[in-house]
């Protein structure tokens, strides 16, 4: 067990990585976590948690772990821990993450995140957006030291920074694929199929060509301080791939729907009960209403509130359409769910949380279109995922969604999306006819996992 891997935030995309690298580490690594819950307070004191609980062992050479653990306390705490070659890993970055006023950001998670960076020996984002969002907040996010700041801290991080995209381990779905998509299922994902085994037929040049694009100038800029040589094989000019909350198909047992944390969902169950194939085989797949999916965290930073806004108009307007909102809510659900849950009334196929991953893959398969409001997002698994899954995605001009997803795909205001989607709902024939333009191989695990068995290789140390 040479790797040792730490997550103090156990859920969703985390909780996927960790246990995607368990499996394929097997007996090399050992995975010491926390719940997904109250990240704040994981972020604060996890370190100490791990101080006292991470087994020690003479065999650790490598210490991967995300973002929301402290490393600098870790190592510290751990003299031990503190000499293995320590690789962070960035999900998300507490400086670019948008608040809903300007007093809430609390200086101290964005700080933690710094100090990683200067203890660790490779930092890895998930995009070339959450890269140059963090580092070149830096500088201004030290600002807020009323005096005698520190200087230089972007100059010391980057040579040690890399991207390295969430490896998304696809499933095999054409069980759940109405005909119009089972037709584009290989040529869509540029794999063949085997069972459930996918094998690249040739690295998309999509991603490499934008992601390289995007980073070019800061590759170019830093290659002699050691940006593309921080770790054998990787260089930031070659992007990698992430997955998302992965859930399925269809009934909750009585014990998962009693532990919803959605009132909402408490409040409808039988939404969370039905199957999706069997709702929509009576009427030919072409004929029916458009079919739109919104699979994300119930939170204000996925922007809720402009989607339901959106899809309201669209009822107003006596427009045909069916809505899939999933995803996960946790302990405080906006308001604006329960209100356009009611607005919505018989538009509404699915509502709430699926944990089980065939019924997630399902819903999404059913779908026509996936749209993401986000005011947060650096990936953005759940789009990918869908996307896979033969959905069309409609995504904000901005943050991470021009580097993963073409030009076409792409809408810059609230009425650009509405007008997408009154033309969709008239036709939705246009939508289900549709080849996606882009690629998501570069995503999976067979693109990608070479690169993090690289980073987790084991290096000699003199001082272990």
């Amino acid at each position: 067990m040479s790797v040792l891997l730490i997550e103090a935030f156990y859920g969703g995309s985390h909780k996927q990585l960790m246990d995607l690298l368990q499996e394929e580490l097997q007996e090399d690594c050992v995975l010491c976590t926390l719940p997904a819950k109250k990240w704040h307070w994981k972020a604060r004191t996890s370190a100490l948690y791990f101080m006292q609980t991470v087994p020690t062992s003479a065999d650790y050479r490598i210490l991967f772990a995300s973002s929301v653990l402290n490393l600098a306390e870790l190592a510290a705490l751990r003299p031990d821990l503190g000499k293995l070659k320590k690789v962070l890993y960035f999900h998300e970055n507490q400086l670019a993450y948008p608040v809903q006023k300007c007093q809430e950001r609390d200086f101290q998670y964005g700080y933690n995140q710094i100090l990683s960076c200067l203890v660790a020996d490779v930092v890895v984002f998930n995009s070339a957006f959450n890269m140059e969002s963090f580092l070149t907040s830096i500088g201004k996010f030290m600002k807020l030291i009323p005096d005698h700041r520190p200087k230089d801290l972007e100059k010391i991080i980057r040579p040690k920074c890399q991207v390295l995209y969430f490896p998304v381990r696809f499933p095999d779905v054409s069980r759940f694929m109405p005909e119009h998509k089972l037709a584009h299922l290989d040529k869509v994902n540029g794999v063949k199929r085997n069972g459930d085994a996918y094998q690249l037929e040739g690295l998309p040049g999509q991603q490499k060509s934008r992601a390289s694009g995007a980073l070019m100038k800061t590759s170019n800029a830093h290659r002699e301080s050691g940006l593309c040589e921080a770790q054998p094989g990787l260089c930031t000019t070659q992007h990698e791939g992430l997955p998302s909350p992965l859930t399925a198909p269809v009934r909750l047992s009585k014990s998962d729907a009693s532990e919803s944390t959605n009132p909402c969902q408490e409040d409808d169950k039988q939404h969370l009960t039905f199957n999706l194939s069997n709702t929509l085989s009576g009427r030919d797949c072409q004929q029916r209403p458009l079919h739109v999916a919104w699979p994300h965290r119930w939170e204000h930073d996925k922007d809720p509130e402009t989607f339901f806004k959106v899809l309201l108009k669209l009822k107003e307007k006596e427009l045909p359409f069916h809505v899939s909102v999933l995803g996960e809510a946790f302990t405080e659900i906006p308001d604006i769910f329960s209100e356009a849950r009611k607005a919505l009334g018989s538009s509404v196929l699915h509502w709430g949380y699926l944990p089980s991953k065939d019924d997630y893959f399902q819903a999404l398969c059913m779908a026509d279109v996936v749209i993401s409001t986000a005011k947060h997002e650096f990936f953005g698994v759940a789009m990918v995922e869908a996307v896979y899954c033969g959905c069309y995605p409609l995504c904000p001009k901005a943050l991470v969604y021009p580097e993963i997803f073409p030009a076409e795909y792409l809408y810059s205001t609230p009425e650009q999306l509405f007008k997408r989607l009154q033309n969709f709902c008239k036709r939705p024939d246009i939508v289900r006819k549709h080849l996606y333009k882009g690629e998501t191989a570069g995503f999976s695990w067979a693109a990608l996992g070479g690169k993090f068995r690289s980073l987790l290789a084991a290096e000699p140390r003199e001082d272990l």
